[in-house]
């Protein structure tokens, strides 16, 4: 049953939303811009199933939660439609096709990375990331800071994380509260109709059940000391304060994941990160190459079933908190745009992204262009020194290859991915013959 009026076109029916939303989960490729242009051409140019004023508030709704907006913004107009039958197909159907070629990829990573024309394939690949990056971190920048406020806010953000390793979290409470004070324009409209609380207190508990049971299995069975636990609740901990989507948190997740739990490398987080740009879907499914490769070396030995229980509880804590917020949350979009504090809150989150994207830049910079990067302490500074003789020139020149191909060329995400990993493949047959 649908939600409500769509003031747009006649209400699709259940199958068509499905073929609809399976279509865009297919083609969901290019990362968070893309792919929300993408639902817009679909549901509101060419089906007309959603109006612009509802599909640019579920937007802006879906930015202000934890997660992935896309993959969330996606099951809000499932939701809209269908109710949760719809939240849930349009939200699974978004995240399955890419989910399942990262699967894949990670196993054949696990099995083949070590080898020397897999490294320099992913060499290539690494170049091209920080390109891509890059031009995240511009298209953000463009969107996000529109006068100097919101400049005060990304040069703070950018300083508390790569100078003062201020955790991710807090960067995003301190920008929301000083958001908070700086209130937006009221809206003139009428406000929308209240939701009842248990309603909600409902939809919360069962929700809440549906993420936390089965990791809760796992930690009891298991014992809290066995990968898949820490897995588990480390990647629970991270759909929390996943604000401002997978480029704003990879910089906390890879610190995590590399220096504190030790899954995998600083190389291996890029190559991971390579791997999820090339597939559809949300690029915070690097999430499941990470759960992959540290099951895979965690549990005592080298196990591909292990490595895919790592992925699959993963990809469960990664995307199940999603359909908590959007179920609890999607009945009061509406009324967010008669809370000028709380727009005013998201425009600071969104300002600060630009400079946890440009730590994010820079980290990636350093470990792709360095061989020997080193962190070196200096009071409450946080140093990241790398040693200019350690410096790959193949890599520097495929970076600026890429550089040129997305932003004079205008060549894709994919193509630009791909031509930059033949060209490191072509560069090893060379250089070993």
């Amino acid at each position: 049953m649908a939600v409500g009026n769509n003031s747009a076109g006649a209400e699709p029916s259940l199958g068509a939303a499905v073929r609809a939303f399976a279509h865009i989960g297919f083609l969901s490729f290019g990362g968070p811009a893309a792919q929300i242009a993408l639902m817009h051409r679909v549901l509101v140019d060419e089906r007309k199933w959603l109006d612009e004023p509802r599909f640019l508030s579920a937007l802006s709704f879906c930015m202000l939660l934890p997660g992935p907006e896309a993959m969330q913004l996606a099951t809000y107009s499932g939701w809209r439609l269908h109710g949760i039958k719809g939240g849930l197909a349009a939200g699974l159907l978004f995240v399955a096709p890419g989910a399942v070629l990262v699967l894949v990829l990670s196993i054949l990573y696990g099995e083949l990375g070590n080898t020397p024309s897999a490294e320099a394939l992913f060499l290539g690949v690494k170049a091209a990331v920080l390109a891509i990056v890059l031009q995240a971190l511009l298209s953000v920048a463009k969107r996000a800071l529109e006068g100097w406020p919101d400049w005060l806010v990304a040069g703070a953000a950018f300083v508390a994380i790569f100078f003062f390793a201020v955790p991710f979290p807090l960067v995003v409470i301190a920008a929301a509260v000083s958001g908070y004070f700086r209130p937006g324009e009221v809206s003139e409209a009428a406000p929308a109709p209240p939701i009842p609380f248990g309603q909600t207190l409902r939809t919360i508990a069962i929700w809440l059940a549906v993420w936390l049971t089965p990791l809760l299995a796992i930690t009891v069975v298991l014992g809290t000391d066995h990968v898949l636990a820490k897995l588990a609740w480390f990647f629970s901990k991270l759909a929390v304060v996943t604000f401002g989507g997978a480029y704003a948190v990879l910089a906390y997740m890879a610190q995590e994941a590399v220096e504190t739990y030790a899954w995998l490398t600083p190389g291996e987080m890029l190559d991971g990160l390579g791997l999820a740009e090339t597939t559809p879907g949300p690029l915070i499914l690097v999430t499941e190459f990470v759960g992959y490769i540290g099951a895979l070396r965690g549990a005592g030995g080298h196990s591909i079933a292990m490595g895919v229980a790592g992925a699959l509880v993963t990809l469960w804590a990664t995307f199940a908190p999603c359909f908590l917020w959007i179920f609890a949350g999607a009945p009061y979009v509406e009324r967010l745009t008669h809370a000028p504090r709380l727009a005013s809150a998201l425009h600071a989150v969104t300002a600060a992204v630009v400079g946890v994207i440009l730590n994010l830049s820079l980290w990636f910079a350093l470990h792709v262009l360095f061989a020997d990067v080193s962190t070196q302490a200096v009071g409450p500074l946080h140093l990241v020194v790398p040693d200019p003789d350690s410096i790959n020139g193949v890599a520097a020149a495929l970076s600026a290859l890429a550089v040129v191909l997305l932003f004079v060329a205008r060549w894709g995400i994919t193509a630009t991915l791909t031509i930059c990993a033949a060209l490191a493949f072509f560069w090893f047959r060379v250089a070993t013959v």
